[in-house]
């Protein structure tokens, strides 16, 4: 089944980071009142269980609770969740199945190591489809190699009409561009901060990056400056600041930008299930660049 009206699928995904308690379970309640803030952000979709998400240290059971409580608190701002992370195939359908009746609008498919075979991975990714109505986003998640699909690969998936996107992450403008050229109706993002206004000029229609996880709504703003006033100039300042808020995170991802969120009033903690560890002086130079960004109106 052919997706309709490709263009609702364009815009800014904002990645949804995971709220742990101290002993590292997972705390739902504050989850969701991260979810709450960030579609108050006016982002046009968000994302669960993604690479932000810490999605390969959660359990299936871990992962569904969580896109069912961000499609439960998310408002009208749309959810789109990975759905193919378990190892087998047989595992991998009914997770699409299980997935899907979480209540997320739409399902996000990983590339699973299987990049460097055009056959192999068009052929995986149109079989998988066919176990879902849901529009379905692709992601070149860095976590399962290799993951970086060929133009022509995309070029293919591009031209069934049940692939709404892909999230690139080749971080190269010559690499982004060979999608772009070949998109269609579908929607090319970008997820490379330095080089995402310059991935706008060239075509791309969107943008999923770390840094959306906890300023998404300078992620919109750029956009609607860009794509609908289609005022470069505005846009190019505000990219900037992004470029600022994406250096601010960089170290110590994603606890950084768990950190960043709870400055902003949200109540997350900064544990993860990684080894990412704030020292004081980290702490200090998050907090610093915070009270910059409030008093000049970059975050709130």
């Amino acid at each position: 089944m052919k997706i309709e009206n490709m263009e609702q699928y364009r815009g800014v995904y904002a990645l949804l980071l995971t709220a742990f308690k101290e002993d590292k379970s997972v705390d739902y309640d504050g989850y969701a009142a991260y979810v709450e803030w960030q579609a108050s952000n006016r982002p046009h979709y968000l994302f669960p269980v993604c690479g932000s998400s810490e999605m390969m240290d959660l359990t299936l059971s871990e992962r569904l609770k969580i896109a069912e409580t961000a499609a439960k608190h998310s408002g009208d701002v749309p959810c789109f969740a990975t759905a193919n992370l378990e190892p087998s195939w047989k595992a991998q359908v009914e997770e699409v199945k299980k997935m899907e009746q979480t209540g997320v609008h739409g399902l996000v498919f990983v590339t699973k190591g299987y990049a460097n075979d055009d056959d192999r991975l068009v052929t995986y990714l149109c079989e998988l489809a066919e176990n879902t109505t849901l529009p379905i986003l692709l992601y070149e998640f860095p976590g399962l190699q290799p993951h970086l699909m060929s133009g022509k690969a995309y070029g293919e998936l591009a031209k069934t009409g049940r692939f709404v996107g892909i999230k690139d992450t080749t971080c190269t403008m010559p690499r982004i561009k060979e999608k772009i050229a070949v998109q269609g109706d579908t929607a090319v993002m970008q997820a490379n901060i330095p080089y995402l206004l310059e991935a706008y000029e060239a075509g791309a229609r969107g943008v999923v990056a770390t840094p959306t996880s906890c300023g998404a709504a300078l992620f919109r703003k750029m956009y609607d400056e860009f794509f609908v006033a289609k005022d470069h100039e505005a846009a190019k300042r505000t990219f900037e600041n992004i470029i600022l808020l994406d250096n601010a995170i960089d170290s110590g991802f994603c606890a950084s930008a768990k950190y960043l969120c709870s400055l902003q009033g949200v109540p997350i903690g900064w544990t993860t299930r990684g080894n990412h560890n704030l020292s004081p002086a980290r702490l200090k130079s998050i907090r610093v660049f915070y009270e910059y960004a409030k008093a000049n109106g970059i975050l709130k």
